[in-house]
């Protein structure tokens, strides 16, 4: 059920939050942008508590609006909790539950993944959360499937991001599927951010082993993004990389948080989405000049990843004509 309009966005304030993500979901959802031509986010604040709610650094906020504003609410975001032990109130959960059942996408921060997870709605799910804390969301509630090597995970109607900064991650992939490509790379250029950033937070994660190569393995992932038509393989990247595959993957993954297959195949999703935005390409000619050899696959792709056929979305997020 995605009756609601998505992009009428609440996020949650509470005693002890987060000024950093919940700054992070008001640039990014609250903040108007009329150069970009669209009809923008309609952003309010809400909270389970009244009163002035203290944040930190010693500021106060006062919310607009009660739980009652999530009866209308398209998008539902939850920037981090304030203490992952304490379990977030039943009227608060309660709400969440009925908002998604009514069609309401909710999008969690950093600690926030532990108030998603506390109502039952990511048993069964992938998510993620900020790598601190992932060993304690997975022991807690077993039923989901932490990941805790990414950035974000998209479950279609849930949404999970990891620590902090990958909240701007999360937003802007929200923008991305609810806009498109060029207006979410529009919004990162006035962040002064890339788009995407490749990898996951496991490159953030404190490293007892050793430094990693200063250099690292952005020249040979520049190349690749340059010849997505060729069938690369990891035999021909290692090779390239002057390294044994073994130890190729094995560094790829260190220094993006990924594998190089995984990687590959969402840069040509990437080149993809941009083929089918700015070009009248058919779809099995952008399928073979991404690396997908035939448009079957590539709609296999689009409908795990993006759960739309590439013709939908090119019917839908198509800059040729604006």
């Amino acid at each position: 059920m995605r009756s609601r309009d998505q992009r009428r966005v609440a996020t949650l304030l509470y005693d002890g939050l987060s000024l950093f993500e919940f700054g992070i979901v008001a640039e990014i959802f609250g903040l108007p942008r009329p150069e970009l031509e669209v009809d923008w986010y309609k952003f309010e604040t809400f909270s389970h508590q009244r009163g002035p709610l203290r944040t930190t650094g010693g500021v106060h906020l006062e919310a607009r609006c009660g739980l009652r504003a999530l009866q209308q609410a398209g998008t539902i975001v939850i920037s981090g909790w304030k203490r992952t032990s304490e379990r977030p109130p039943e009227s608060l959960l309660k709400a969440l539950r009925s908002a998604h059942a009514r069609g309401a996408r909710l999008v969690s921060i950093c600690s926030g993944a532990f108030v998603l997870a506390a109502t039952g709605l990511l048993d069964g799910k992938r998510a993620t959360t900020h790598w601190r804390y992932a060993k304690e969301l997975a022991s807690r509630f077993p039923k989901i499937r932490v990941d805790p090597g990414v950035l974000y995970v998209d479950e279609g109607s849930i949404l999970t991001s990891a620590g902090s900064a990958a909240g701007i991650d999360l937003c802007l992939h929200i923008v991305r599927c609810d806009y498109g490509a060029e207006i979410a790379n529009r919004v990162a250029r006035r962040l002064v951010m890339p788009p995407h950033r490749d990898g996951g937070q496991a490159q953030y994660v404190q490293d007892p082993v050793g430094q990693r190569s200063a250099g690292g393995l952005a020249p040979l992932q520049q190349w690749a993004q340059s010849h997505l038509d060729q069938t690369l393989r990891v035999e021909d990247l290692a090779r390239r990389a002057a390294m044994s595959p073994r130890t190729f993957a094995r560094q790829f993954r260190l220094q993006t948080g990924t594998t190089p297959h995984q990687w590959l195949t969402h840069q040509r999703l990437l080149a993809a989405r941009r083929r089918l935005e700015k070009t009248t390409e058919g779809i099995d000619a952008i399928a073979e000049a991404v690396g997908l050899q035939t448009a079957a696959t590539l709609r296999q792709h689009f409908s795990r990843t993006l759960d739309t056929t590439p013709t939908a979305y090119r019917r839908r997020f198509s800059t040729r004509s604006r």
